[in-house]
């Protein structure tokens, strides 16, 4: 990445506006029920905040649509920052308010404040260029850290970057480009990449540009049926795109010529009713009875992908393998994390979105060398696409 990073510029005294993603769950009672995205933040908060910056934190949670609603409110963040950072930041009750504008004016070297919820103003979305310009007023350096949202452009991701004379990746930013562009441009081969998740369409651009650069594809997921009905299966009440068969062919048919493995599954587990404890049977991809639908994959599409894997030296993995979600049915995702982690030579890294939530949920996000933080992000990311937030930085 031929982008400044935080280490290229001098922080001390400056005012600095870090647009961070503390985009976190919370249940009912505003408790955070997973704190990754804090927790990923923190290297580029504590290094501001000891080399004597003033820290000015920015984010969005949740999709309050533009108005002030106290459900969305960056508080319960606030308090967890403070728990670790020993009391150094305070939360502003509003953005661009009096509040805000007092406390921020406030600030001594080496304290931050939390703005409220950037998205408690329509224009942040919008990227509005006189919200833009008040954002920036608070700031001499622009720090974006929110991989998560790198590939919008919003006020706060992209459009500050127009209104401050310098704009530096933080340490999350850089490591999500580092590890995951060091896997595009450079790979250690054999290379795979695993797709799963619901949607060929979602996943068209991504299969493209990974056509150009892996040894292998493993295709999963309900995708996978799209592509199995393309070479003339039966796949039952299985979920199909029907405008998408031409396309899935062409892939194949691409891949092929590129002397790029392609795999689908020969088997999958499959229901009549769609249910959390839903009564199976396994059978072969290519003949789903009528009204069965497939949810996960089959024991020898498990062992079939996982010898796959077990040769890798770089795994990219983006979508699960089945419904996750329903434990029974998560028996093809938690052996593809289990061969993930069972390859310690490999690079592993995971795209963020559900099969990082899986990983997580399956209890091996330690044995993995990146989990990333964006979903849509590291999705666009591995298209090939310019990420916005990305590319409004100071070039080095």
């Amino acid at each position: 990445m031929n982008k400044k990073t935080l280490k290229d510029i001098k922080v001390k005294g400056a005012r600095v506006f870090v647009r961070a993603d503390f985009n976190v769950p919370q249940d009912a009672n505003g408790t955070i029920t997973d704190e990754n995205r804090i927790l990923g933040a923190l290297p580029t908060i504590k290094y501001l905040l000891d080399n004597k910056a003033k820290v000015v934190l920015s984010s969005h949670l949740g999709r309050p649509k533009g108005e002030f609603n106290a459900k969305y409110s960056l508080k319960p963040v606030a308090d967890r920052l403070n728990e670790l950072l020993g009391g150094k930041v305070t939360l502003a009750s509003d953005v661009i308010g009096a509040d805000a504008k007092a406390k921020v004016a406030a600030l001594k070297e080496g304290e931050a404040v939390l703005l409220e919820n950037v998205r408690f103003h329509k224009e942040e979305e919008k990227n509005d260029p006189e919200f833009s310009k008040q954002l920036a007023s608070y700031a001499d350096i622009f720090v974006n850290d929110a991989f998560g949202t790198a590939h919008r452009a919003h006020a706060s991701t992209a459009g500050i970057a127009d209104f401050v004379k310098t704009s530096v990746s933080g340490f999350l930013i850089q490591k999500e480009i580092d590890i995951m562009g060091g896997a595009l441009s450079s790979p250690k081969r054999p290379f795979v990449a695993i797709l799963g998740g619901a949607k060929v369409s979602d996943k068209i651009g991504v299969i493209n540009n990974l056509i150009e650069k892996v040894d292998a594809i493993i295709i999963g997921g309900a995708m996978a049926y799209t592509f199995i009905a393309a070479q003339g299966g039966k796949v039952g009440a299985s979920r199909v795109e029907k405008d998408k068969l031409d396309l899935a062919n062409e892939l194949l048919a691409k891949a092929k010529a590129k002397g790029v493995a392609m795999h689908l599954p020969v088997d999958n587990v499959v229901v009549q009713n769609f249910s959390a404890d839903a009564e199976f049977k396994v059978e072969e991809s290519c003949c789903i009875s009528d009204g069965w639908e497939g949810l996960d994959i089959g024991p020898k599409t498990r062992e079939i992908f996982s010898d796959v894997i077990k040769t890798a030296k770089t795994v990219i993995w983006n979508g699960p393998m089945g419904v996750f979600e329903f434990e029974r049915f998560a028996v093809g995702t938690k052996a593809i994390a289990e061969s993930l982690a069972n390859n310690p030579k490999a690079i592993t890294i995971i795209g963020g979105g559900d099969s990082a939530a899986a990983v997580e949920q399956l209890g091996f996000a330690d044995k993995m060398t990146h989990i990333s933080t964006g979903g849509g992000a590291s999705l666009e990311y591995l298209e090939g696409k310019v990420l916005p937030g990305i590319a409004v930085l100071s070039d080095k």
